[in-house]
C-alpha cells in the first residue's frame, strides 16, 4: 500500500510539474487515500500482533 502511496504522490509531482492540474488533483487524493490506509492497516497488525501469539508451554 505504501508503494502505491508513492507512486501516485510522484505521479502528482510529475503532473503537476507539467502543468496537467487535473491529474494531479486526482493523484494526490489516490495518494492520500492510500496513506491512510497504510497508517491504519500498519496501526493495528502492531497493535494486534501480540494478540495472535500462542502462550509459553508452563
Amino acid at each position: 500500500m505504501l508503494r502505491w502511496a508513492i507512486l501516485f504522490l510522484i505521479i502528482a509531482l510529475i503532473a503537476s510539474a507539467l502543468g496537467f492540474f487535473g491529474l494531479e488533483g486526482t493523484a494526490l487524493t489516490a495518494a492520500k487515500i492510500c496513506a491512510v490506509v497504510f497508517i491504519v492497516l500498519a496501526l493495528l497488525s502492531f497493535l494486534g500482533g501480540g494478540a495472535w501469539r500462542t502462550p509459553p508451554p508452563v
